[in-house]
């Protein structure tokens, strides 16, 4: 980890506000994963966004915006986010949402795929959709017109709008991760 992480009782008066509303996003839904050191220190990406308060401020009302979209299924938006982080490396990324995946009843096998950048082919029409798209949009360049129109005719144009927020949000979080060398849990006390 590239930056120190901070316990409760070090936070700036800027900073001390955003860790309570980081614990009560992770609260929410991130649990499953180790997200918190013993003394209080937030782990993963939130480690990164409390030590820029103003960025970490509006990188939570995005998460938060996309996490409450609600037109995907927990399985599909855990296979996006499992192919974003594979494409990056993402080690923590993929860590944290093979747990949240695993509980939102993806099997080890998918996921171990998903994780090493294969579609498996168990899938169904809507995460392999969700696997195609999140594909096609990390290679770069226009999202290809068969694509968008096969993705759009599978979810609803509601659903793909949330589905390339989540490619997008998830490539965020993977570069953040991947640029400050944030670990999985066997992190330093």
């Amino acid at each position: 980890m590239r930056l120190p992480l901070i316990p409760p009782d070090k936070l700036s008066a800027e900073q001390t506000p955003l860790y309570e509303a980081f614990k009560g996003q992770i609260d929410g839904g991130f649990t499953g994963f180790k997200t918190m050191r013993e003394d209080g220190a937030l782990l993963g990406p939130w480690s990164v966004w409390i030590q820029e308060p103003k960025v970490g401020e509006a990188t939570r009302v995005f998460l938060d915006a996309i996490s409450t979209m609600g037109r995907l299924s927990d399985e599909v938006k855990q296979i996006a986010i499992l192919a974003v982080g594979s494409r990056f490396k993402a080690a923590y990324e993929m860590y944290a949402h093979a747990a949240v995946g695993g509980r939102d009843g993806l099997s080890a096998d998918k996921m171990a795929a998903v994780c090493a950048g294969q579609k498996p082919t168990d899938m169904t029409r809507e995460e392999a959709t969700a696997f195609n798209v999140a594909m096609a949009l990390l290679d770069g360049g226009v999202l290809p017109g068969p694509t968008y129109d096969a993705a759009r005719d599978e979810l609803g144009q509601g659903a793909l709008n949330e589905l390339i927020q989540i490619v997008g949000l998830y490539a965020l979080v993977s570069i953040t991760l991947n640029a400050y060398d944030v670990p999985t849990e066997e992190l330093e006390s």
